[in-house]
């Protein structure tokens, strides 16, 4: 037992130790097995964000969501009202035929054009009585809005198309200062009765430099009994107002979930994820805000955006747009004129749940918000605005001149030309002349327009300037014929961009548009670029882009500029980086009229004519690139006027042949236009 004893006590070390070196193996082996499992797992899980991600930006395209037949089916709909929209008139005007349909016994929808399949066109006679009106905007030179791109193109190329089926009408929005007045309109129009379309009522056109409400209001006016005749239908008679939504307030609601000024994502300027456009903008930074003239009674300044680590990219030329908010002076004063509690949260919802538009605004939001980055109350309302308003002014005196400024008669076109347009009153001036009307708020909020962007031409190069953007603006502030002062939205606000404000940097929201508005492809040929004031704007972009190609060895062709302004020792804007241009070789000739600084009025087209010779060298010899920025109403047509009179004096042309000679330096892309009115 003994010798048992010693034996068996020695060899319990013995398998203590096999046991341990065993588990340790084990846990080796199992840590490696665990880690494989964790690394494999792990590997699996990485990739599952991707599918999520493209859920939420690129939804899956659903029949309910690309096809407006089967939703008109749906819903019982048999007038369908595509817009062309670029600041939200021809939305808004859609929106006002839609409703038109109900006082018809109709029922209609608005559709924009890029949500939906326009292929589906000729299947609109599947709906009987049925109808597609098309409000379409023209932008820039003769091009179609953003949103109507697509459908442009699908016109286009569709030479097969049988839309026999389709009854449509049109109506355009343009501007007669342009050269290529309504050209959407007209194409939709004349496009559609090419493919086989019945036109039911003749192609409206709404001029912006006249009276674009009033062209709306007598086409309207013609249109609808047009529409009754042609389906044997009679008006309801029935001229009540329609709201399109109901209002819900938040008594207890989460803030995280509140818009406070967002235009697309929630919470997208707090935490920013590129592609930036103009459903999500970028919050660029003000690195740099000064006033540019040295005396006057004019602010004219250059900002600077700091684009950095944005991906956002643009090209000399392009436009940047930048979304502005009201004076919140202006607000406090809707607030207190209506008595009511600004930060109350609020949702406006559609009352067709089968809408696409959810919402007028991004709900849900306080009243503050929607009045401040949300809805437009600077500009004199339209009539239909009016027209809704006029049922809350207690003075039935009020009513009848807000029901009469909405209608057709001669009378009421004149009252609200002379009362809303002429006096330049916005809807906060209405309501203080106007004590009796007291709206509530929220149906105010569903009839105003959105606050739109404001595009500016981007007055740098991204070629010198990769991480920031440039903009030269004028500072708008009038005086109206009631004796206040209005001041442009967006020019004080950017005013007010001060690069630091109690110790936080200013941002401005905004994104790039791009443009038709281009240097030459080759770098020898010669650029002349006309653009008084603040139409010198791209081409502080064009001169930086050239100084570059020099710096780069590129052999650059001449490069002149016609620049004007009113006083030398005022306003003439640029005036160092301009003449350093010059003396540097950059610019070949700089020719600045100063219009106020002698007895008679010298403007851009008087310098032109003058160094004629040079210029149809240029032109006709050299093959030059024409560019004109600035007003369209007067000087691009002053200047136009300036080249016909150099090809007939100069290149002994008539002016018929003069005409035709700038027509086609247009058709050849050698003479482009950035001008507004």
């Amino acid at each position: 037992m003994p010798d048992m004893d010693p034996e068996t006590t020695h060899t319990e070390p013995a398998v203590d130790e096999e046991a341990s070196l065993f588990s340790t193996m084990d846990l080796l082996l199992f840590s490696v097995i665990v880690g494989f499992v964790v690394y494999w797992f792990m590997s699996r899980k990485k990739p599952e964000p991707i599918p999520e991600f493209k859920k939420l930006d690129t939804p899956t395209p659903t029949t309910r969501e690309t096809s407006f037949i089967e939703k008109m089916k749906k819903t019982g709909k048999n007038i369908i009202v595509f817009y062309g929209s670029q600041t939200g008139t021809a939305e808004e005007f859609a929106n006002r035929l839609s409703k038109d349909a109900q006082r018809y016994g109709m029922k209609g929808m608005v559709a924009d054009p890029e949500e939906y399949s326009m292929g589906e066109l000729s299947r609109l006679s599947e709906i009987t009585n049925s109808l597609a009106i098309f409000c379409m905007a023209t932008y820039g030179e003769g091009d179609p809005t953003d949103n109507a791109q697509d459908f442009y193109d699908w016109l286009q190329e569709n030479d097969d198309e049988d839309l026999s089926g389709l009854n449509y009408t049109v109506f355009g929005l343009g501007n007669k200062t342009y050269e290529h007045y309504n050209a959407m309109g007209k194409y939709v129009d004349k496009r559609l009765e090419q493919l086989g379309a019945t036109r039911i009522f003749d192609l409206g056109m709404g001029d912006d430099d006249g009276n674009l409400e009033e062209d709306f209001v007598s086409w309207r006016e013609q249109f609808w009994p047009a529409v009754c005749e042609h389906f044997g239908v009679e008006a309801s008679g029935d001229e009540s107002s329609i709201r399109q939504y109901e209002l819900k307030e938040h008594t207890d609601i989460n803030m995280n979930k509140v818009y406070t000024g967002e235009i697309g994502r929630l919470k997208s300027f707090e935490v920013q994820k590129p592609p930036f456009d103009s459903k999500n903008p970028f919050l660029a930074p003000v690195t740099v805000n000064r006033k540019l003239n040295k005396a006057g009674d004019r602010h004219l300044m250059h900002l600077e955006l700091d684009i950095t680590g944005s991906k956002i990219r643009y090209e000399s030329g392009d436009h940047v747009a930048v979304f502005p908010t009201n004076d919140s002076a202006l607000v406090n004063k809707l607030g207190q004129i209506l008595g009511v509690d600004l930060d109350v949260v609020i949702s406006l919802n559609n009352l067709d749940e089968e809408s696409n538009k959810k919402h007028p605004f991004p709900c849900p939001t306080t009243y503050r918000t929607a009045l401040t980055h949300y809805l437009d109350i600077t500009h004199p309302p339209r009539t239909n605005v009016l027209y809704e308003l006029a049922q809350y002014a207690s003075d039935p005196k009020d009513q009848e001149n807000m029901r009469k400024m909405a209608s057709s008669s001669p009378e009421g076109k004149a009252l609200y030309q002379s009362w809303v347009l002429d006096a330049s009153r916005n809807i906060l001036a209405i309501l203080e002349d106007m004590p009796s009307l007291r709206p509530p708020v929220d149906h105010l909020c569903e009839l105003l327009p959105r606050l739109q962007a404001r595009y500016y031409s981007i007055a740098s190069s991204s070629k010198v300037h990769p991480n920031s953007i440039h903009i030269c603006a004028v500072v708008v502030e009038y005086e109206t014929k009631t004796g206040r002062t209005n001041k442009g939205v967006a020019t004080n606000w950017l005013k007010n961009k001060l690069v630091t404000d109690n110790g936080h940097k200013s941002t401005v929201p905004m994104y790039i548009r791009k443009s038709q508005f281009r240097l030459p492809f080759k770098s020898t040929n010669p650029v002349i670029m006309v653009g008084p004031g603040t139409g010198i704007a791209p081409f502080m972009g064009f001169i930086q882009e050239r100084g570059w190609l020099k710096q780069q060895g590129k052999e650059v062709g001449e490069t002149v500029l016609y620049f004007g302004c009113r006083h030398k020792n005022e306003d003439y804007i640029y005036q160092e980086e301009l003449e350093g241009s010059e003396k540097n070789g950059v610019l070949t000739k700089l020719n600045v009229a100063f219009s106020r600084d002698q007895d008679h009025k010298v403007y851009v087209q008087h310098l032109l004519t003058k160094n004629k010779e040079h210029v149809w060298k240029l032109i006709h010899t050299d093959n030059a690139h024409i560019y004109i920025c600035g007003d369209a109403r007067n000087m691009a047509k002053d200047v136009q006027t300036a080249f016909y009179e150099i090809a007939e004096q100069v290149g002994g042309m008539t002016r018929t042949q003069a005409v035709d000679y700038v027509k086609k330096l247009m058709t050849k892309g050698r003479y482009s236009q950035d001008v507004w009115s």
